[in-house]
């Protein structure tokens, strides 16, 4: 049974009615190239939750591609699996397996590449650039002809909580099979370059001109009522986040307002440390972002330190900088590695450290020109239309 959610449009923020303005086309690709009209992207993150890397990669390779987005499956009352299909933002195809409850692990991979198969022989997809950041989903696609395989490897999720046992063997299997890796960032990189002969690092991009809206920008009414300083993180609320140091840090300045901004995921939302200066307004769409930090004094990044955050290179650590807020982190290593000597982002590890930091950060004159200005040169290069044409480049294929 197939059915079709048609005409439902997605924005990156999960609200209706948005379109992605297309970007500029880059050169043609160095060296001999392939043609393919078709796109698959495979992808363990929703299309409509946190804004991230796939959104940002995905609306540009949609400019010139046919390209389809597959998330992993939902579980459903229905007797049968089905594939439920949606229109996003530049013309993507949303395709989510749908597949009843109670299937056991061998019952839903089959049930997934039933469904899957059968629409991409509807849809007449021919040699397509087929695009990971799910290693779980080779087992769907290892039969289709490629013109390339990419592995876009943008986190470590071996170390992340629920992680299942077979993903390290799944990893193994696609690094086997891809044309070409991508990283994350240089601790990945590093993690990688000896598993195949063609990796390459790409830590995070930002949109600067989107956050540096929040530098002349109102701030949402909840937070603009709250009193100074305001110190802030948005993101995913996970084991990736030191609850104990928001905490204690929280604990140290009672006189300071910490919002955390997110969605609660994975963890028992009733472990989220409770002070009255601790502010959790829930989940806020990439388009509300910049108003957020026009609220906030210092932006945050209190990771912790543990396998899930091993590898990262926050997305957030240029977005906070192009928004015009001095950062505090932790001594996560593409962090320090990448900022850590700019004056720009202060690191610190134990509580009473953290404070220190940031009351350095909260003495920074934000409005300053010689300020803002070394953020701007630090951030100079880093735009997504830049990385998505260097990775163009490298995977050697010519939009049929």
């Amino acid at each position: 049974m197939t059915r079709e959610k048609e005409h439902v449009v997605f924005a990156a923020d999960g609200s209706t009615g948005f379109s992605v303005s297309t970007p500029q086309r880059p050169g043609t690709p160095v060296g001999p190239s392939l043609p393919s009209r078709d796109f698959i992207c495979f992808s363990h993150l929703r299309w409509g939750f946190v804004h991230q890397r796939p959104q940002h990669l995905m609306a540009r390779f949609a400019t010139e591609f046919r390209l389809f987005y597959v998330e992993e499956p939902v579980e459903t009352e229905d007797a049968e699996p089905w594939l439920a299909i949606y229109d996003a933002t530049n013309g993507i195809k949303l395709l989510v397996p749908q597949i009843p409850k109670g299937f056991d692990a061998a019952r839903r991979d089959a049930a997934q590449r039933a469904v899957l198969d059968r629409q991409f022989a509807a849809l007449g997809i021919d040699r397509p650039v087929l695009w990971y950041y799910n290693p779980m989903a080779p087992l769907f696609a290892d039969r289709l002809d490629a013109t390339a395989v990419v592995y876009d490897c943008m986190d470590e999720l071996s170390g992340f909580r629920g992680a299942p046992p077979e993903l390290v063997d799944r990893e193994r299997a696609l690094l086997d099979r891809a044309d070409v890796v991508f990283t994350g960032g240089h601790s990945l990189y590093e993690a990688k370059r000896d598993r195949h002969p063609n990796v390459h690092p790409f830590p995070s991009s930002v949109d600067v001109a989107h956050f540096a809206a929040a530098r002349t920008a109102e701030p949402p009414a909840d937070q603009a009522a709250l009193p100074g300083p305001r110190l802030g993180f948005y993101g995913v609320i996970d084991e990736r986040l030191d609850l104990d140091l928001i905490g204690a840090v929280a604990a140290l300045r009672p006189d300071w307002q910490f919002v955390i901004l997110g969605p609660v995921v994975k963890i028992d939302p009733a472990t989220l440390p409770q002070r009255p200066n601790l502010h959790y307004p829930g989940m806020r769409g990439y388009a509300d972002l910049p108003a957020c930090l026009a609220a906030w004094d210092v932006a945050l990044m209190p990771f912790a330190l543990n396998e899930s955050t091993r590898f990262i290179s926050p997305t957030k650590t240029p977005e906070y900088l192009a928004a015009g807020r001095p950062v505090v982190s932790t001594p996560i290593t593409d962090v320090v590695r990448s900022y850590g000597d700019t004056g720009l982002v202060h690191i610190a590890r134990t509580p009473d450290a953290f404070v220190a930091a940031c009351e350095r950060a909260l003495a920074v004159d934000r409005t300053a020109p010689d300020w803002l200005a070394r953020v701007d040169a630090v951030l100079a290069g880093m735009s997504w239309d830049q990385t998505w044409a260097r990775m163009r480049d490298l995977m050697r294929v010519d939009a049929g």
